[in-house]
């Protein structure tokens, strides 16, 4: 329903990653609305990921746009999940959370969109449900909070025709917060760095040596990558850059 509406407005275009889900639901959304919408690929436009979104790919190619930084033939590789994230909040005025668990991929790309100067908006829910443990944490953490499709277009009609480089004024300050919210302690983090050195070593062997839970531990990893910290070697093996 919020994509819907947002897609009734001919001046916005709503973008996102084809993934299945919420994503799946906001390119639908647009579509029946008669808007715009872009999917942002993970590996080369050519390879419709996850296979059965064939259909909305097509759809997205004829009315809308498939964007990749990939070259064509490179089939899409879990490691590039997290790359192309960035690429869909650079392209937005604003991301929008609707759900994102403790350790969900839309808390790093809430801290892309924070780092590139976007609005970061989030959706609640309830605390007691484990989906929107994130997204309540970024509301706490100075996240717009809306509850419709009004209240996004509250914050992105202003920014319409206004570049994004000076889409933050000097006296707003709520995406900074952002910039500062943990998706894993500081502790963990140093602990998983100290292991890290220019030899690639064992994802595997990093766990091991840490005793922190291997998804912390892939979380932290990840992050590294994002921030051009890590590389990634064969046979799921890393080292510092």
């Amino acid at each position: 329903m919020l994509a819907c509406e947002l897609g009734t407005d001919p001046e916005i275009a709503v973008v996102s990653d084809l993934a299945r889900g919420i994503d799946t639901a906001a390119h639908q959304g647009t579509l029946t609305g008669h808007g715009q919408t872009i999917a942002v690929m993970a590996g080369g436009v050519e390879f419709v990921y996850p296979p059965r979104n064939d259909e909305l790919y097509e759809r997205i190619r004829q009315t809308g746009a498939i964007v990749s930084e990939m070259p064509p033939g490179l089939k899409p590789q879990a490691r590039l999940f997290p790359r192309r994230n960035r690429i869909v909040s650079g392209l937005s005025l604003c991301v929008v959370v609707v759900e994102a668990a403790q350790r969900s991929g839309s808390l790093i790309t809430a801290r892309m969109a924070s780092e590139q100067g976007r609005s970061v908006l989030t959706v609640p829910g309830s605390p007691l449900d484990p989906r929107a443990f994130g997204a309540n944490r970024l509301i706490r953490a100075g996240a717009t909070l809306v509850r419709n499709a009004e209240g996004v277009f509250e914050v992105v009609r202003p920014m319409i025709g206004v570049p994004s480089s000076v889409s933050r004024t000097p006296d707003h300050h709520p995406q900074e917060a952002v910039l500062e919210l943990d998706i894993t302690g500081t502790g963990e983090r140093e602990a998983v760095i100290s292991y890290l050195s220019p030899e690639p070593v064992a994802v595997d062997e990093i766990v091991r040596r840490c005793q922190i839970a291997a998804a912390v531990v892939r979380t932290i990893l990840l992050e590294l990558e994002l921030a051009g910290r890590l590389e990634r070697h064969p046979g799921n093996r890393v080292s510092a850059c």
